[in-house]
């Protein structure tokens, strides 16, 4: 058994569906609160672990760093230390915007880090804590998460345009829009084969492909869908928010394929499986 945490989020809604996951939502195990990271663990006693739970609300967390940090660097640090006490794999997943999102290369997993605000740098400290832990590990760096559940770029889309004729987007934010299903998918993988080959344990990407604007990505969405709505770019000065978005999350995802066999998703096809099942 997987021992999955998070229940609701898009990723865990996916992993759910898979076979031999056990979801674990703030109900039943509430991460805000010390050590029941850890009691989960040694109740489960599983094969491996798959964090899927975050504080993912980018805004929000620059005023609220201090309940994202909890979430997404004290909770997984716990998590590590019970899953390196029991020798038991732990899949993290993460976000682009560790990085500072400069230039326009694609990321490695050993570029320099440098997060722009509240939410990559409690991500960061997650990433930090479990690499110091000893765990066995994968972290699971992804961007742009898609899919039918919760809120999301695409369905969002799917509302401003069937109520909007015309549409300013986003154009210099460039990344690779990835299914949650896709990550779901990529997780239990990486966790069976952590389980037999511990010597994998390290960092990578996942990420959608080819890398896209926000803007080219709302335009492929209406396609698909069949809406008729005008898509005019913008620079990102032209649409501030509390939190400074990375311009580049072009990700490197080579070391991914090599060692998992997993490689990068067409998000255009994701796109087409999220579409028909909203």
């Amino acid at each position: 058994m997987i021992l999955v945490f998070g229940k609701s989020g898009q990723v865990a809604t996916e992993l759910a569906a898979l076979e031999g996951t056990t979801c674990l939502g703030s109900a039943a195990c509430d991460l805000m609160i010390p050590g029941r990271a850890a009691d989960a663990i040694a109740t489960h006693k599983p094969k491996a672990v798959i964090n899927a739970a975050a504080y993912t609300a980018v805004d929000k967390a620059e005023d609220d760093e201090e309940n994202a940090q909890r979430l997404n660097g004290d909770a997984v640090a716990e998590m590590a230390k019970a899953c390196a006490a029991l020798g038991i794999p732990l899949v993290h997943i993460s976000t682009d915007y560790v990085f500072e999102g400069g230039g326009t290369k694609s990321w490695t997993p050993d570029a320099p880090t440098g997060p722009l605000g509240a939410y990559g740098r409690t991500k960061l400290a997650g990433e930090t804590a479990l690499r110091a832990s000893g765990a066995t590990h994968a972290i699971l760096r992804t961007s742009w998460v898609v899919s039918a559940h919760g809120n999301n770029f695409v369905k969002t889309m799917l509302r401003l345009g069937a109520e909007r004729d015309a549409l300013t987007i986003v154009a210099d934010q460039i990344g690779g829009p990835t299914g949650a299903a896709e990550i779901a998918a990529a997780c239990h993988t990486i966790a069976h084969q952590l389980i037999v080959d511990p010597d994998k344990t390290g960092t990578y990407h996942f990420s959608g492909h080819p890398d896209v604007s926000w803007a080219d990505f709302a335009r492929e969405i209406f396609v698909q869908s069949g809406i008729s709505c005008a898509v005019t770019d913008i620079p990102t000065s032209d649409y501030p928010t509390p939190a400074t978005r990375p311009l580049n999350s072009r990700m490197d995802c080579t070391t991914t394929a090599t060692t998992f066999g997993i490689g990068r998703p067409d998000w255009r096809v994701s796109l087409k499986r999220i579409l028909a099942q909203l």
